[in-house]
């Protein structure tokens, strides 16, 4: 029995806390998961080490360097099961308050320039 055929339009989820960061392209139409990427694989998880016993304390662990290398792991799987075109929900990503727009932004440009179209990132503001 074949696959499944990957629909032409998948949508880019982030969801964003001060420990983790969650990027997931689901279908819309079922909400399966087609792929995902997190800081909670083992290659983020020195770093995660050296942020959690600096001082002074912070309560934020996810930088945008963060951000971006796991944009080039979606953007990575994305390639090898042949997507070449995703969309993000603008409202959504309207809602975020600013910081944390600042780090999810480095996630969209990773995947745009690894070579997988995000739909609605032009929408969004540029931030600095």
């Amino acid at each position: 029995m074949a696959a499944p055929p990957i629909p032409t339009t998948l949508l880019l989820r982030v969801v964003l806390s001060c420990r983790k960061l969650t990027a997931q392209v689901t279908n819309p139409i079922t909400d399966s998961i087609i792929t995902l990427s997190s800081s909670t694989e083992p290659e983020f998880a020195a770093q995660y080490r050296a942020k959690l016993n600096r001082f002074p304390r912070s309560h934020n662990f996810i930088d945008h360097k963060i951000s971006s290398k796991i944009g080039g792991k979606v953007c990575q799987r994305l390639r090898d099961i042949g997507v070449k075109e995703v969309k993000i929900d603008v409202e959504e990503e309207l809602v975020r308050p600013v910081f944390q727009r600042r780090v999810v932004a480095p996630l969209f440009v990773a995947v745009q320039e690894g070579g997988v179209r995000v739909v609605g990132a032009q929408k969004l503001p540029k931030l600095l």
